[in-house]
């Protein structure tokens, strides 16, 4: 009898298990949900963790003072990676300074619903150092993301090409 009764509450377990598993998996939103998602407002990855803010200007006039540290920017989404929301471009008000934030691709998805709205960024302050090819294949990358189709070959490249400095985003909160 114990036999009976133990096989019957494995079944169980198995059956309960399996629900739960199907149910938390269908219920998940999509990656293309999120990049489409109509209201942007909310907070996307951890929880900030700083509380005084850096300006854009600073980081980028002095970037070796901020090199590999982390920092909170604050300013307005001007453009989010259109094919998997894996990056914004953030706008300092005061300025017209510019800076990509990166994340994660598809751990943070920014809705494309986001430009215009303001933002709060944390993360690590970095500095890619692109070769002239690198700079030319980015570019080519970044138009794609677009729709735009570029010949490789016909890519300028001016100096400023050939580094980005960019936040590595840990955090966010769109409002």
């Amino acid at each position: 009898m114990k036999k009976n009764n133990l096989k019957f509450s494995s079944i169980h377990g198995f059956i309960l298990l399996t629900f739960i598993l199907f149910v938390s998996c269908s219920s998940s939103i999509s990656e293309l949900d999120r990049l489409n998602k109509k209201n942007p407002t909310g907070r996307y990855g951890e929880k900030n963790n700083l509380v005084e803010f850096s300006s854009l200007s600073e980081l980028l006039t002095k970037p070796n003072n901020y090199l590999n540290k982390n920092v909170l920017v604050r300013g307005e989404i001007i453009d989010v990676c259109p094919m998997r929301g894996c990056w914004i471009k953030v706008k300092e008000d005061s300025t017209s300074n510019i800076i990509r934030v990166k994340v994660t691709d598809g751990i943070i998805v920014f809705p494309t619903s986001a430009i215009g709205h303001k933002v709060d960024v944390e993360g690590e302050f970095v500095a890619l150092n692109f070769s002239e090819d690198q700079a030319r294949t980015w570019k080519v990358h970044l138009a794609e993301e677009k729709g735009i189709l570029l010949d490789y070959d016909d890519v300028q490249i001016e100096e400023s090409d050939l580094i980005e400095y960019r936040i590595l985003g840990k955090s966010a909160k769109i409002y």
